[in-house]
């Protein structure tokens, strides 16, 4: 794969989070300002521009301009994150101008591990990682076992899938939502959610 042929992963991408805008903006008022589905939605519109006006060629300085385009377009904690994400992937994409599944699965891996180191979390604190972290495995194993692209990702999202419904029984520890402690059980987290969202966009 080349950076020309994301345009139409992040187009749907895009769309897909306006589509679950209405039940993240839910999500995030639970325990939050209620403003996620708004700022992701300004976010990933932000990357489909970006896609379609840049040729850059080097998934490293594609990457790495994508995230800064993400991190102003949604100037919140969660598109900090995200461009803490894109951050690792360029990182270890730079220098390549193709990249298969197993190139995707390290980048997304290293992506993991920056917002693990620069935002002190890890999985089990009810975060977008609990979603994320199995989609990572998810991808890992499908590299082990030769899977292609599509198969990966679709693997990807059923493991994201997973990890946001383990949210609903997790208490939060970080964020706005740390202060209502026992009463965040119950309820899914809307990082979590997003990251399904993104998956389920990248395997359609």
């Amino acid at each position: 794969m080349k950076t020309q042929e994301l345009l139409p992963v992040f187009e749907r991408i895009a769309d897909k989070i306006v589509e679950g805008k209405d039940k993240l903006v839910e999500l995030d008022a639970a325990f939050g300002d209620g403003d996620l589905g708004v700022s992701m939605a300004a976010g990933y519109a932000a990357l489909a521009e970006y896609a379609r006006a840049t040729d850059e060629s080097d998934f490293g300085r594609y990457f790495q301009k994508a995230s800064k385009v993400f991190n102003e377009a949604a100037p919140s904690s969660l598109g900090t994150i995200l461009a803490f994400v894109l951050m690792g992937v360029a990182k270890s994409l730079k220098g390549k101008e193709n990249a298969d599944l197993a190139d995707f699965s390290e980048a997304l891996e290293a992506g993991k591990l920056n917002v693990m180191a620069k935002a002190e979390s890890k999985c089990g604190e009810k975060t977008m990682l609990d979603a994320f972290d199995p989609a990572c495995a998810a991808l890992a194993t499908a590299v082990a076992e030769g899977m292609s692209l599509e198969e990966g990702f679709a693997k990807a999202a059923e493991a994201a899938k997973t990890g946001a419904d383990s949210t609903v029984a997790m208490q939060a520890v970080h964020g706005r939502a740390a202060y209502h402690a026992e009463k965040t059980i119950g309820h899914m987290d809307g990082g979590a959610y997003m990251v399904r969202l993104v998956f389920e966009a990248i395997a359609e």
